[in-house]
């Protein structure tokens, strides 16, 4: 399943920001958009530290609710910064972009850069640059196969985040023992890809225990435990898990959910009082995916049944996202 570009943030649409030289358009209003900056291609005329400067100069930066950063920022087929250089432009710029309230770090496609391999670093310290900040979504994860630097989670103590979202090919462990150790009283949902452990995935149904105890998460009401090449592991998790009671969606899609999953979710705990289950990209057969529908959408569950994927003759099943 490809990687797209988010088309909007926070209830916004995207709005790329104009390259040097482009045709001359009346810009929008600073708030009405998510901007989104991509720069540094080897063609342009500016590396992503001019663009961002001339970002800052043109658009009120002040008026900027939310923010979506691309290729330049985070490199893919680009001559890119590196994530600490990214969060330093990020974090130097906080007494500025003073109205911020989304972010999303490395809006990048499988064209531009393949999942595995965008960098990221600790995303930490841009939390603590931006204490009113209600959205952070970011993708990618290790430099490719597990190795190197990569994706970071320093415990942290934020009283304005709403959303979390982690969107990779392979979380790294840690990433879930600094969430567990944060204080988030006000996250609302929290999507977590897990990956494949081919593609650096070190954390375990173990590491999501604080999670799924849900007592470090008071408002949590909106629950993903994706892509995960254990989803079956996950389901039979979250069949007794003391946070699901108090959700009103639960998201288990993008993985390899086989029948043993399902059945898992089936014989635990009720979840007739969800509002939606999204099982998408999943393994169910036919049989299966039947004993769900009926066991839930009498209870008025909306439930995504979408996308089986065909069995791959040489690779098995798959997340829909991992490389």
């Amino acid at each position: 399943m490809p990687l797209d570009h988010v088309p909007g943030l926070h209830g916004l649409p995207v709005h790329v920001f104009p390259q040097p030289g482009a045709a001359a358009r009346p810009l929008p209003e600073a708030g009405t958009v998510a901007w989104k900056l991509v720069s540094g291609l080897r063609t342009d005329e500016e590396d992503f530290d001019e663009h961002w400067r001339r970002f800052l100069d043109t658009v009120d930066p002040a008026g900027v609710r939310a923010l979506v950063l691309g290729g330049g920022a985070y490199g893919g087929d680009m001559d890119g910064c590196s994530p600490g250089e990214t969060a330093e432009l990020l974090a130097r710029a906080a007494d500025r972009l003073t109205g911020l309230q989304a972010l999303y770090l490395a809006d990048l496609t499988f064209e531009e850069a393949e999942l595995s391999w965008i960098v990221q670093g600790d995303v930490s310290p841009v939390l603590q640059a931006y204490p009113r900040l209600r959205e952070l979504a970011v993708r990618g994860s290790t430099d490719g196969f597990g190795g190197g630097s990569g994706l970071e989670f320093a415990p942290i103590s934020h009283d304005g985040l709403r959303v979390l979202r982690f969107e990779n090919g392979g979380l790294p462990a840690q990433v879930l023992h600094g969430l567990a150790a944060s204080e988030l009283p006000a996250l609302e949902h929290l999507d977590i890809w897990l990956g494949d452990e081919s593609y650096g995935r070190t954390a375990t149904v173990g590491d999501l225990a604080p999670v799924l105890d849900g007592s470090g998460l008071p408002a949590l009401r909106r629950l993903g435990l994706q892509n995960a090449d254990i989803q079956d592991e996950v389901a039979a998790a979250v069949a007794s898990a003391p946070v699901v009671a108090r959700l009103t969606a639960l998201h288990l899609g993008r993985g390899i959910l086989t029948d043993a999953g399902a059945e898992a979710l089936l014989a635990g705990q009720p979840l007739t009082h969800l509002a939606e289950l999204d099982l998408h990209h999943h393994y169910l057969s036919d049989p299966m995916a039947e004993r769900v529908r009926q066991a839930l959408e009498p209870y008025g569950v909306r439930i995504d049944l979408s996308g089986r994927p065909e069995l791959d003759e040489y690779e098995g099943r798959y997340v829909a996202a991992g490389e």
